[in-house]
């Protein structure tokens, strides 16, 4: 699969300038991330750039890279999911709202399938979103990649409306990405289902998260601006009437 990628090139849509003319740099597309508070914080997930979400785990990176995934795929969107360690779970994507028609799942067993598994769908183009869910994968291993495939995975996308977005515990891009955030765990909301024939039934309902930007190259708000915090919901919350929150 490697040698068949690096084979593959993303033609650059023609600008109407002559060759060799020197082109003004085509203004960033920002998507809105669904959360206000994340928005205010970084302007928008860009297409055409490389996104890192970095935490630990439980800190909420998966959880918003599902709701993400929910309103690309509401939006007619294809959207691709590079599963590096077998933890994505469609059941769970499909009740947050994502829809698996919309979705290439890519199942790969360790960094060496993920990563030109990545690059071959990059190269391809026509995806919205593609997400490389790197989140259990010890960052010592990560740090053996070669950085030549972040510079192809940033250059593969450059100029088109894809949005790669990166799952890992620590950024491992470094200059190549164009927005990295880290996320923390602020608190945990559960639900308990009065009914239940196990008392007590609790059930994870929210996360309280904290953002903070670790590295911008878009026009986002001043530097100055304080980490956003924010709560993503569960899928497989049951309506509201029938829980009470603990």
């Amino acid at each position: 699969m490697e040698s068949a990628a690096l084979h593959m090139k993303s033609p650059l849509p023609w600008n109407g300038a002559s060759p060799g003319a020197a082109a003004e740099p085509p203004a960033v597309e920002l998507l809105p991330w669904g959360f206000p508070e994340l928005d205010a914080l970084t302007g928008g997930l860009p297409r055409g750039g490389l996104t890192v979400i970095a935490g630990p785990a439980s800190s909420g990176r998966t959880s918003l890279a599902l709701s993400l995934l929910a309103q690309m795929t509401a939006r007619e969107e294809i959207c691709a999911w590079v599963d590096a360690s077998h933890s994505f779970d469609p059941g769970s994507a499909q009740m947050g709202g994502a829809d698996l028609r919309r979705l290439l799942w890519v199942r790969s067993s360790n960094v060496e399938q993920a990563f030109p598994a990545a690059d071959l769908l990059l190269h391809s183009g026509g995806f919205g979103l593609v997400v490389l869910d790197l989140g259990d994968i010890p960052p010592s291993a990560l740090h053996r990649v070669p950085l030549s495939f972040w510079f192809r995975f940033r250059h593969a996308i450059e100029r088109t409306p894809t949005a790669l977005l990166v799952l890992e515990q620590e950024p491992a891009a470094k200059s190549c990405a164009s927005l990295v955030l880290r996320l923390q765990r602020k608190a945990v909301h559960w639900s308990v289902m009065p009914n239940a024939s196990v008392k007590p039934a609790r059930l994870l309902r929210a996360v309280s998260l904290c953002a903070e930007v670790i590295r911008s190259r878009l026009p986002i708000p001043p530097a100055t601006m304080p980490p956003a915090s924010f709560s993503v919901r569960t899928p497989w919350n049951f309506p509201n009437e029938a829980w009470n929150d603990r």
